[in-house]
């Protein structure tokens, strides 16, 4: 029976600074990009600070620090998601955030009413933890009293997918809200039939 739906934060809750900055600036570039990632994960796990991950890409990319910032921080909140959070799922499964993050950026992105739709928020960065370490989603379950088992979790990266799936949660791969909103009410829809037969 599921009981819990994971929600990872950027490029799933928030349209995604990140991706948008590598994909103007850095383009089909491998090593400038495989760079870039290799300081996102660093300034997850509070390896570096923000202030050296913002040189990094400003480097990567020929800008200027403040004007690598202003792309990331261009996120914004996917209100037909977390409507559909708000009206569909809050009523009847436990809410949950996972998120790589190298900053407390959820009280500047997401509204007071939109955080009190989840039951927990695990960042990376608080808890010394980055997906897909297995940890992290373990974690994320037992803060939201559930067993791994009973969660689904949604993220727009194939890796983390992957992490979910081996410590036993259902996991979807975000696409865009119309294509994850399918797949959920069908895995919602067949978990609860199936435990209705138990």
């Amino acid at each position: 029976m599921i009981k819990a739906v994971i929600f990872d934060c950027f490029g799933v809750l928030t349209t995604e600074g990140f991706d948008r900055f590598r994909d103007k600036y850095l383009g089909d570039d491998e090593p400038k990009r495989q760079q870039a990632n290799k300081a996102m994960d660093e300034v997850n796990m509070a390896l570096i600070g923000y202030r050296t991950f913002l040189e990094i890409l400003a480097q990567l990319a020929g800008l200027k620090p403040a004007e690598v910032e202003a792309v990331l921080e261009a996120n914004q909140p996917n209100e037909p998601l977390l409507e559909y959070i708000r009206v569909k799922l809050k009523p009847k499964y436990k809410i949950g955030m996972l998120s790589n993050a190298g900053d407390d950026w959820i009280s500047e992105i997401f509204s007071p009413n939109d955080i009190k739709l989840f039951d927990s928020i695990i960042l990376s960065f608080r808890v010394g933890l980055i997906k897909p370490q297995p940890e992290i989603y373990k974690l994320t379950a037992g803060e939201l009293g559930v067993e791994t088992a009973e969660c689904v979790f949604i993220d727009d990266r194939e890796k983390y997918c992957a992490g979910a799936h081996d410590v036993g949660m259902k996991a979807i791969l975000y696409d865009d809200f119309k294509q994850m909103k399918s797949k959920l009410e069908k895995l919602l829809n067949m978990a609860e039939k199936k435990s209705n037969l138990l």
